[in-house]
């Protein structure tokens, strides 16, 4: 009796749902978030010292909170735009709404420093019937073209508040220093295809690739994958890509208007180049192991932002405002998003095989 094979390239039929993407776990992440926020609420209304702090939270205007969740909707719509565009323009709407705003709770929710949002989101795209060589490319070039906009930022903020062409003020290490790791790390990004592949060449006779054995071929094959990501997002960037460029750029700049709507709201704004720079440094918390980044981002953006000289009153009270919000807002699309989602999958829809020609679509390696 004839078999049916399924190709080296698909997605392999049930493949289950990660682990700490089953509801359960999401549950308990939504309780620890709970309770977290609740502590914080305490802290802040109870604790000696914070009285500034309990001030501003206090006479905070409700136009500029308005506005606040406003700029995470966009924030969150700008990360739809850039999903579709580097996974699959011919993606349903539909399906792309659910994926994304679905790794956008994930994010919200997991502990992974935007990993969980991953995670997810190839988990979907495998049920969903996408190639598994595809969702590799495009994940890594996703990684890319979100992570090159945070990086294009703290360049021009930098170089720009160097020159004094950007409004703020800091000392050359605060402002030279992050343009020029920045820079160092785009310059190591774009040049990386070349070195990681060689460094995953096969073994070139029998005998090596026999003690190589299987953890060589994997290591090959994410080597190659990481290598074809970056050239695909180097394809995309090139080619200005409306949905990428303007995606990922609003993805980004929404969300630093939402923090500027929270210094409105308890006070003074920043200068732009302060609040831009001290923004994506800040940022750099968010990748402590704590669930939706409470704690680690919070205490770096504050940190930060007290470097480039703002009152720490009035950074802890935008910032606890404006991190309410990037919780509240993703985990509200997101949560009706991937119920809606496992539903489609469990019904064995696979939509995202209107995306198989673009599988075989390898960019051209450039330099």
């Amino acid at each position: 009796m004839a078999t049916k094979q399924t190709k080296p390239d698909q997605a392999p039929p049930g493949t289950e749902m990660p682990d700490e993407l089953h509801p359960r776990h999401i549950a308990v992440r939504l309780v620890e978030i709970a309770a977290v926020i609740a502590l914080v609420a305490i802290a802040v209304s109870a604790l000696p010292g914070l009285d500034q702090v309990r001030d501003r939270l206090t006479d905070a205007g409700a136009v500029w909170l308005v506005l606040l969740a406003a700029a995470e909707v966009a924030s969150c719509l700008g990360y739809l735009l850039v999903f579709r565009s580097t996974f699959c323009p011919r993606m349903p709407w539909g399906l792309s709404y659910d994926i994304s705003m679905a790794e956008l709770a994930a994010n919200s929710l997991l502990p992974t420093g935007g990993a969980g949002g991953l995670a997810l989101g190839v988990w979907a795209l495998r049920q969903a019937g996408m190639a598994t060589a595809h969702i590799a490319r495009r994940t890594v070039a996703f990684f890319l073209v979100t992570s090159a906009a945070n990086f294009l930022g703290v360049i021009v903020a930098g170089l720009g508040m160097f020159t004094g062409i950007v409004p703020g003020q800091a000392s050359a290490v605060l402002t030279l220093g992050p343009a020029v790791i920045a820079g160092a790390v785009c310059g190591l990004a774009w040049t990386s295809p070349r070195l990681l592949r060689s460094f995953g060449e096969s073994p070139r006779d029998a005998e090596r690739e026999r003690l190589a054995g299987r953890i060589r071929h994997r290591l090959h094959g994410a080597l190659k994958a990481t290598a074809d990501g970056v050239d695909l997002a180097k394809t995309l960037l090139r080619s200005h890509s409306f949905g990428v460029v303007v995606g990922s750029l609003a993805y980004m700049g929404f969300d630093i208007a939402a923090l500027g709507f929270g210094f409105a709201a308890v006070g003074h704004v920043p200068a732009a180049g302060t609040l831009v720079l001290g923004y994506l440094v800040g940022q750099l918390g968010n990748l402590v192991p704590l669930p939706g980044g409470i704690g680690g981002t919070e205490g770096g953006l504050v940190g930060v932002f007290a470097l480039y000289h703002v009152g720490v009153a009035d950074a802890a009270a935008a910032v606890l405002i404006y991190r309410l919000f990037q919780l509240i807002i993703p985990a509200l699309l997101g949560a009706p998003a991937f119920v809606l989602l496992r539903r489609k999958l469990g019904r064995g829809e696979h939509q995202a095989r209107v995306c198989g020609p673009l599988s075989s679509e390898l960019p051209a390696r450039g330099g």
